[in-house]
């Protein structure tokens, strides 16, 4: 029984008992259809006695009061109503929102030019932040450097996350890309009856452009994502504000640790993807092409110039701080949601990309006008 009913002249008390909760929806609901309202001209209800009251049940109990007053009947409650009730009744019974009336939709000339406008707007004040995260974090470096209060403990262990973790990953990468470029070099070159000349394409490509530049998009998808998740999450939780808090610089804590870290691992990995490349290469030369690895090697040695490794490898620093600005640069922007967050790590991961790129073409345009 949840609840009992007593008749006067002209009042019906219903004292609420038990819990009110929706595993008792059934029993509830059929215990209120089976309680006549009719010739009350006021209904009392008592919740003295009510252990509990959700939302469902709060709106079956509405829904009997709404039936009451139809019928004439006043509602009384001893002491003030139960607050599940008065939230039902301030969401149900809430006037809809005014419908404005509906205009005759036309075309507005402006609407290009300020959608455009907010574009550049936009795209200007992005690049004030970034060239104030660009000064702020060289000031730092500085100041940190000239005190020698460089992290050397954070430093090497994001030289292990960036680097030694991804050595699996770039290797396979470079050994496979150099096995793709040499198959199909040698099948075309084979017609001309250039054997020979795989071994330049395949040891030209992977010192010069392919290895830095694929160990670069790789780290910028691993580790560039990670900077700005980390960084981001930590906005989230209000680290960040702790740190501040406490006289914590966070560049010198969370950035330029980071950027240390993946500018010392990036040259590394360049070298390592360079030498399984030439590797790769020489598999495929041998198995393919009948080039023994004695006259593999003499080639590989004869197609070099003494720059050829240095331009791949020069390349290194640049990516990795192109990497680390974008993953952390985007990091510390993040706020508000966890929404946020994933859609900031896929601009840092792609504007990452996309610098690596820009900056590997303007290299390639800089070393030809140098003749190098």
């Amino acid at each position: 029984m949840y609840l009992t009913a007593r008749r006067s002249a002209g009042s019906l008390e219903l004292d609420l008992i038990g819990p009110w909760r929706i595993s008792h929806f059934a029993d509830i609901n059929r215990e209120l259809s089976q309680t006549e309202v009719a010739g009350a001209d006021e209904i009392v209800i008592s919740t003295e006695r009510l252990e509990a009251l959700d939302l469902s049940s709060s709106w079956i109990l509405r829904e009997f009061l709404s039936h009451a007053r139809e019928c004439g009947a006043q509602i009384r409650f001893r002491g003030p109503p139960p607050d599940q009730l008065r939230l039902v009744d301030s969401q149900l019974g809430a006037p809809a929102p005014p419908t404005p009336p509906a205009e005759p939709s036309e075309v507005r000339l402006e609407e290009p030019v300020e959608a455009l406008g907010r574009h550049v707007v936009r795209s200007w004040q992005d690049l004030n932040a970034g060239l104030a995260f660009v000064g702020r974090l060289t000031v730092t470096a500085l100041r940190v450097v000239g005190a020698g209060r460089m992290r050397l403990t954070a430093v090497t262990r994001h030289v292990y996350e960036t680097g030694v973790t991804a050595i699996p990953i770039v290797a396979l990468i470079a050994f496979l890309i150099s096995v793709v470029i040499a198959y199909m070099s040698a099948e075309q070159l084979q017609k001309f009856g250039a054997d020979i000349f795989v071994v330049d394409l395949v040891t030209i490509g992977v010192l010069r452009e392919l290895g830095v530049l694929l160990t670069a998009i790789i780290l910028a998808g691993r580790s560039g994502s990670a900077f700005a998740a980390e960084i981001g999450a930590m906005c989230l939780n209000e680290e960040i504000d702790a740190l501040n808090a406490m006289g914590v610089d966070p560049f010198e804590t969370l950035v330029l640790p980071r950027l240390a870290g993946l500018t010392i691992a990036l040259p590394l990995l360049t070298v390592i993807a360079d030498a399984i490349g030439l590797a790769g290469g020489a598999l495929l030369c041998r198995f393919l092409l009948g080039i023994p690895l004695p006259q593999y090697i003499a080639r590989v040695n004869d197609a070099i110039a003494p720059t050829t490794f240095w331009v791949g490898v020069i390349k290194a620093p640049v990516f990795a701080l192109l990497i680390g600005l974008a993953g952390t640069y985007r990091g510390l922007q993040v706020q508000g949601s966890s929404r946020e967050l994933g859609r900031l790590t896929t601009v840092a991961v792609v504007q990452s990309i996309f610098l690596v790129i820009l900056a590997d073409a303007l290299f390639a345009v800089f070393f030809m006008e140098l003749d190098i």
